[in-house]
């Protein structure tokens, strides 16, 4: 059975009979966990082996698991730290920095693949420019090169453990102050002065392969009136058209605020997937969920599915449940401790 196009979450450690019913549907395609599914690494182990176990090809396992105040799984996985503390070295010693990042990108990636997660939705590529809280130190630099350089960094350590990378939230978040959780942004610029600022980590990394791409819950209406996640021209003619990328695009959580424009639940569902995404997210509302993959309907996607299928986790040796008794990971850890003893994290 070929992935389908919804991602979707469970709400608990292990999987109930009605999680199992609804994750063979063949409208889904992936599962997210969030906190409230980890106890520690062996249970979330056991619960990404049976998630697999469901399916073949199997579901995809995502985590967003970005560092500082965005890490999912804490206890027994390294405390990574906000990929704002890179940039900051950056400044001091930019080549030092960026292999730090590549480390910093390896360990992340080899964490989550010793216990069966296919992916991260890592690294985020909005400007760090103080003026949305919601991005705030979760943006590498307020310079879109750096961001480029270092996104770009993470992205190549990601890949190294057999991770591929998803960027986050194309075309920029960072520009504008409302959450997209819970308000509809707005950034009224006209669409090169947010290509030749915010855009530029997202095109210089789609030129480097970038396996995937989340777009922003974020509405520019200099260029289409709907949000970027939504916009057939911002997905299909700026994305793919200008920027050349051919990896996968999920979109945002399709229960957010910033996507409440765009009708009910199906209605996004289906604008989201006509405009161009890959995969549609419904996360923490499992009636919309269960609404949306009942609704569409079960469709031959070619394409999409062969850019999902690329995101499924390939764990480099060595790594699997006995990685932290490895000297990669030892050295690993040691720098990314580092990192955070030196800004009194």
């Amino acid at each position: 059975m070929p992935l389908g196009p919804v991602m979707l979450d469970i709400e608990g450690t292990s999987l109930s009979d009605e999680d199992r019913e609804l994750l063979r549907h063949p409208n889904v395609g992936g599962v997210i966990l969030f906190s409230r599914n980890y106890e520690d690494r062996a249970q979330i182990a056991a619960l990404v082996e049976e998630i697999h176990a469901l399916r073949e090809p199997h579901l995809l396992v995502a985590v967003d698991q970005e560092g500082g105040r965005v890490q999912r799984f804490r206890e027994g996985f390294t405390r990574l730290p906000p990929m704002g503390r890179l940039g900051e070295r950056f400044d001091d010693d930019p080549h030092a920095t960026e292999a730090e990042a590549r480390t910093v990108g390896w360990l992340l990636a080899a964490e989550l693949l010793s216990v069966g997660v296919d992916l991260s939705f890592a690294p985020v590529l909005d400007l760090r420019r103080d003026i949305s809280a919601v991005i705030g130190d979760r943006g590498f630099h307020n310079d879109p090169e750096v961001v480029a350089r270092l996104g770009s960094a993470v992205m190549r350590g990601m890949a190294q453990a057999g991770m591929a990378a998803i960027g986050k939230h194309f075309p920029g978040h960072g520009s504008v102050a409302p959450d997209s959780h819970h308000e509809c942004p707005v950034d009224p610029r006209d669409c090169e002065d947010i290509l030749q600022l915010d855009g530029i980590p997202f095109e210089r990394l789609a030129h480097q392969g970038l396996p995937g791409i989340m777009p922003a819950h974020v509405t520019y209406p200099a260029v289409d009136d709907v949000p970027a996640g939504f916009s057939s021209i911002w997905l299909n003619d700026i994305l793919r058209g200008r920027f050349g990328f051919g990896g996968a695009v999920f979109s945002d959580d399709l229960a957010m605020a910033g996507a409440g424009t765009v009708g009910g639940s199906v209605e996004r569902a289906r604008r989201a997937l006509a405009a161009g995404c890959d995969m549609v997210l419904v996360c923490n509302d499992r009636g919309q969920a269960a609404e949306v993959v009942e609704s569409l309907p079960v469709e031959d996607r070619p394409v999409s599915v062969a850019r999902l299928m690329r995101l499924h986790g390939h764990a480099a040796a060595g790594i699997d449940r006995e990685l932290e008794f490895t000297s990669a990971w030892s050295e690993a850890r040691a720098t990314v401790d580092a990192i955070g003893q030196a800004a009194g994290g």
